[in-house]
């Protein structure tokens, strides 16, 4: 197998093993598994999979510089996108199962006062903005428009992710530790990457290499 199909299979994989949660959460709905309140576990758990992939996504780069592994990078991006797709399913579980879109009476101006009025809401709504542009600029060829600006640009993936765990312990209200180990997550990741950034910014420049000396003139050795 070339090496472009095995990098063709790992991403099916890393697609595959991203859509495993929702495959169960299909099965646990079709199955009347959700308890008491369906609506909220499929919300927790959008959620929960949304944070982890953010997680997985922002810990791709310390960890190829810490481990030289490279190969990590080309599955960056697939990883952000699923946890974009998450999301988006989030997103949708709020709208469509809690608003009532579009039956139900369902008028814009209603939600747009309640993300206004519910500050974990808003925060949570901000977060889901800021993924929007990052998955529409993914593509090489927003790489290759933006240049530099492409990597200030996704370095907000660093906001969204602050925004979302607060969104996440800002909704819980302390009522599970998940959210306090995704924050303790989030906080060593931004710390390994500021002290990458550090170190790099630190190491002396590399040495300009030295022009070769010149040959020696074939001097006659001096008789004896």
């Amino acid at each position: 197998m070339s090496a472009a199909a095995r990098r063709r299979w790992t991403h099916v994989l890393v697609v595959a093993a991203a859509l495993v949660p929702l495959a169960v959460l299909v099965a646990d709905a079709l199955g009347d598994h959700l308890g008491a309140n369906p609506i909220e576990t499929i919300t927790h758990r959008t959620g929960d999979w949304t944070i982890r992939l953010l997680l997985t996504t922002l810990a791709v780069s310390p960890l190829r510089r810490i481990t030289g592994w490279n190969w990590l990078i080309g599955y960056r991006r697939t990883v952000g996108l699923m946890a974009f797709s998450y999301a988006c399913l989030h997103f949708l579980t709020y709208l469509v199962l809690d608003q009532g879109f579009p039956i139900q009476g369902f008028a814009i101006t209603y939600v747009w006062e309640d993300i206004a009025k519910r500050p974990y809401i808003t925060v949570g709504f901000t977060a889901f903005l800021l993924l929007i542009p990052l998955a529409i600029t993914s593509t090489k060829n927003w790489v290759r428009r933006l240049g530099r600006r492409w990597t200030l640009l996704h370095r907000s993936i660093y906001v969204a992710g602050a925004l979302g765990v607060l969104h996440y312990l800002w909704l819980i209200k302390g009522e599970r530790p998940t959210a306090v180990y995704y924050a303790l997550v989030l906080v060593a990741l931004l710390a390994v990457r500021v002290w990458l950034d550090r170190r790099r910014s630190q190491a002396p420049a590399p040495r300009a290499a030295q022009p070769a000396a010149p040959p020696l003139p074939n001097v006659p050795a001096a008789p004896a």
